[in-house]
């Protein structure tokens, strides 16, 4: 799992070839730690068609702040530098797989 700070967001986010994930999360946030084993989950399962990354929203402000992000967990898929979906709140692995289908 990549570890994303606002001096390499761009490079691995914006330039990428491969679709990728960003986990906007908070030490304090309880969903937060919920939903961090089932990103390695699909980590490992679907490595292959999709990156996950994460980016700490406290230490990174810019980053939460040009995407207007309002709350944690927030996820941000993005494809080609755009962001194609956002979830918001922790889900289920069974769920997050279903409103990431069209993506894998």
């Amino acid at each position: 799992m990549i570890t994303l700070t606002t001096e390499n967001f761009d490079e691995h986010v914006l330039h990428g070839e491969t679709p990728i994930l960003v986990d906007f999360w908070a030490e304090w946030c309880p969903p937060c730690r919920m939903i961090a084993p089932i990103l390695e989950q699909i980590e490992a399962e679907y490595g292959d068609r999709i990156r996950i990354a994460k980016i700490n929203g406290d230490e990174n402000p810019e980053i939460v702040e040009r995407y207007g992000v309002m709350g944690f967990p927030t996820l941000n898929l993005y494809r080609d530098g755009q962001v194609v979906q956002q979830i918001m709140g922790a889900r289920s692995k069974r769920r997050l797989l279903a409103d990431l289908s069209g993506h894998l």
